[in-house]
């Protein structure tokens, strides 16, 4: 950490003369100033906390009056603390932003283990992120639909657009585990139920690169429930890639063009999610997060009705606020888990630096 904060300072200073030497100034290095003049205030404020540390502890070492060396005693344990939480503050900071962050995402969410009960909290679970993304002001596209026989989802796949989309619900990945009574249970059983949950960051054509032969597009018409329209027209898509297999089927819309154009959007995002962990398991197995394993197999939660608590397993993280919660209140679930994931990622990101 002392060579990153070294660096930090370097970097600052050499910025810092630029702009100062220069008329016309570069917007980005203006931005990245910013950023470094917030993390270099808060260097200096851990190094005078780190004196005003040293000072208490041999303070309390050499003080012969007991009651001053117990107020440095506890001056020296406040420190400690305040130490603690700048570092914290400052290794997050320190961190290399996330690419994504700022993206869109395609959100897909499955019915697993469950039958109709995980279709239903399927439905629910949408309706929550969904009732969470009108409060942000985001806006949500329906890309495709497959529901079940009882009103639940089999599959939803959506697009949600906004500030951050990404940042916030990056870590939605995974199972969902639903412990609840079902409406059809005479007995009153509580019956367990999961949903799967993808979030991928919106990908477009200069990212992903597909050759035109390597796609293989069929229509078909659309089924299930639409109307004079549906089975009247050849305007479902059905996109395969190739190499790699990955199929996507489209019939949301009426038109076979805006079809094709939604099922490419997916594609294009499963692709660069898919070369994203192919990154990962060549730079580290211990960290390999494959689709069919890592954070999407696991459970990541768990949401039981009957006692309203809703627990993340990652973060050790427990609410009793569950049916608040499905009403798409996310916020203090999601602050917590992002603090949770940006010190993991600090810390590693350390323990990479130091080694």
């Amino acid at each position: 950490m002392q060579d990153s904060f070294k660096n930090l300072k370097t970097r600052f200073q050499n910025l810092k003369k630029q702009l100062e030497e220069k008329d016309s100034l570069d917007p980005e290095k203006y931005r990245e100033f910013a950023r470094l003049n917030q993390m270099h205030d808060l260097l200096k404020k851990y190094e005078a906390c780190d004196e005003e540390l040293k000072t208490a502890r041999e303070m309390a070492k050499t003080e012969k009056d007991p009651e001053l060396t117990s107020l440095a005693e506890e001056e020296a344990e406040e420190k400690e603390k305040e130490l603690k939480k700048i570092k914290e503050e400052l290794m997050v900071q320190l961190l290399p932003p996330d690419s994504n962050d700022n993206k869109n995402i395609i959100l897909e969410i499955r019915a697993g283990a469950g039958g109709e009960e995980a279709s239903l909290f399927a439905r629910e679970l949408f309706e929550a992120y969904r009732q969470y993304a009108l409060k942000r002001n985001w806006k949500i596209e329906m890309i495709s639909v497959s529901s079940g026989s009882t009103g639940g989802y089999k599959e939803v796949i959506s697009l949600i657009r906004g500030r951050e989309v990404y940042r916030t619900l990056k870590y939605e990945s995974g199972v969902h585990r639903v412990q609840r009574v079902p409406k059809t249970e005479s007995q009153g059983r509580v019956h367990t139920s999961t949903v799967t949950v993808v979030v991928l960051p919106e990908a477009d054509s200069v990212e992903v690169k597909i050759r035109p032969e390597d796609l293989r597009i069929d229509v078909c018409r659309s089924s299930g429930a639409g109307g004079q329209h549906v089975n009247t027209t050849d305007s479902a898509v059905r996109v395969t890639h190739l190499p790699t297999k990955l199929m996507v089927y489209c019939q949301q819309e009426k038109s076979q063009h805006a079809n094709k154009e939604k099922a490419l959007k997916i594609l294009y995002a499963r692709l660069l999610d898919l070369q994203k962990e192919e990154t990962k398991t060549a730079e580290s197995e211990k960290r390999q997060e494959q689709m069919g394993g890592g954070d999407r197999s696991m459970r990541i939660r768990t949401y039981n009705f009957p006692q309203s608590r809703l627990t993340d397993h990652r973060a050790h993280l427990t609410q009793k606020n569950l049916s608040v919660v499905m009403t798409g209140d996310f916020d203090s679930l999601f602050s917590a888990l992002t603090h949770y994931h940006q010190m993991k990622a600090a810390e590693e990101w350390s323990e990479k630096k130091d080694s």
